[in-house]
């Protein structure tokens, strides 16, 4: 293979070594075990609702809205955290994650009534959305070259981090337990996050420039159009809403699974440790698919890996569907691995395909606007799918999230890459 400079292309490596001092991939490195330390938020929240309602002494169905609001306040927080931090950089505003992150399950061990908890774990939300968009972005920043497997790697972290927690979280899921652990979570996310601030670090604004005899900088494209959008520009496009759309669809089947596969496994009289099997699968799968997937979309066409990725999330949930009613609880783990392996990847793709199509200057601020998507689906896969659960029950539910990630791929399939008017 032709080396960056017998390419033409520009060789981010050893720009960024000459920016840093050292490898770039420190910079990733230290994005993903943030991102690790706030995956608690989303992936154990199944976990520990029910000790959490015991406790409180409230019905399971009041603590619904929790896992909605945390989606809301995750996604919509990362639009004004991306714009500041493409102006400002990443590590002051990272700072305030770690109190936020830390501070949201510390105050949950003393919670003692519901509006606190909705506060607390929005508060927590937004801790979550900062660090997701730092890290994402650190890896869309550092690696243009390499945009589906980084950001793999931070968004594979905040998957399959969780797999760490979930174990010990189920062990002590009872009411005269959970509060501890609670408090050393909070500790350990604070901490965890303000030390990993102090690493992170943006590129100068000049380093994809690569210099001509003339000491002119032309722009590098092997990564992409070379051709940087501002949000405003980026919303005047109909890919970017093609793509929320998508990612809302996509979402609503993904996180459904997410927040509710424990209590659907329980509901078809699957066992608990299934159960509990299922939820520390989809943690470790989904971290490993985004890396697998996000590589691979660095080399092949990442339009049609969103495709058939989408697609195949549908017709996993089909399958769930299917063996619950069967009662197969190996079956039942087999569709949980297959859906979550189509889903997860997703987070690696729309980042890397948003940096594709509007450039990295501003990618913070554009894949925050994409990222809203979360919240429509946070919606459809919360709320509406527990009020859908009460209607018409639970196999529909899950196959009418199947249904829209089905949508999503004929959204991906119509993609093209925009192009500015003449």
């Amino acid at each position: 293979m032709a080396s960056a400079a017998e390419s033409g292309d520009v060789d981010y490596s050893a720009r960024a070594r000459e920016a840093l001092g050292y490898s770039r991939w420190w910079q990733v490195a230290a994005a993903a075990v943030m991102m690790a330390l706030i995956s608690p938020y989303q992936y154990v929240w199944s976990s520990i609702e029910g000790p959490l309602a015991a406790d409180l002494n409230i019905q399971l169905s009041a603590l619904g809205l929790v896992f909605t609001l945390f989606v809301a306040f995750q996604s919509l927080s990362q639009f004004p955290v991306g714009t500041w931090r493409d102006g400002h950089g990443p590590r002051r505003i990272s700072l305030l994650a770690g109190v936020l992150a830390g501070g949201g399950y510390l105050g949950l061990a003393y919670a003692n009534s519901l509006w606190q908890v909705y506060l607390l774990y929005s508060l927590g939300a937004i801790g979550v959305g900062i660090v997701y968009t730092v890290a994402v972005n650190t890896a869309l920043k550092w690696f243009p070259d390499r945009r589906g497997l980084t950001t793999g790697v931070g968004t594979m972290a905040f998957a399959a981090g969780s797999a760490a927690f979930i174990p010990y979280v189920r062990a002590n899921a009872t009411v005269g337990s959970y509060s501890s652990v609670l408090r050393n979570m909070g500790l350990l996310i604070g901490i965890g996050i303000l030390v990993g601030a102090v690493v992170l670090r943006d590129p100068p604004t000049d380093w994809l420039g690569e210099r001509t005899d003339g000491g002119q900088a032309t722009m590098s494209t092997r990564a992409g159009t070379g051709d940087d959008y501002t949000w405003r520009e980026m919303i005047r496009t109909w890919q970017f809403w093609d793509l929320l759309v998508m990612f809302a669809f996509v979402n609503a089947a993904g996180l459904m699974l997410t927040a509710k596969v424990i209590s659907f496994a329980q509901q078809f009289g699957i066992g608990a440790a299934v159960a509990t099997a299922s939820a520390t699968i989809l943690a470790l799968v989904g971290g490993l698919s985004r890396i697998v997937v996000g590589g691979v979309s660095d080399r092949l066409s990442r339009r049609r890996t969103i495709l058939v990725m989408a697609l195949l999330t549908g017709f996993g949930l089909f399958a769930l569907v299917w063996f619950a009613q069967l009662g197969s609880g190996l079956g039942f783990v087999a569709a949980v691995i297959v859906t979550t392996f189509f889903w997860s990847p997703q987070f690696a793709l729309f980042p890397s395909i948003v940096g594709d199509y509007y450039g990295q200057a501003n990618s913070s601020s554009n894949y925050a606007l994409v990222y809203m998507g979360k919240v429509g689906g946070g919606v459809l896969g919360g709320v509406v799918a527990g009020w859908l659960i009460t209607l018409v029950g639970w196999s529909t539910t899950f196959l009418i999230g199947g249904g829209l990630s089905l949508l999503a791929g004929v959204g991906a399939f119509a993609l093209r890459p925009p192009q500015r008017s003449q």
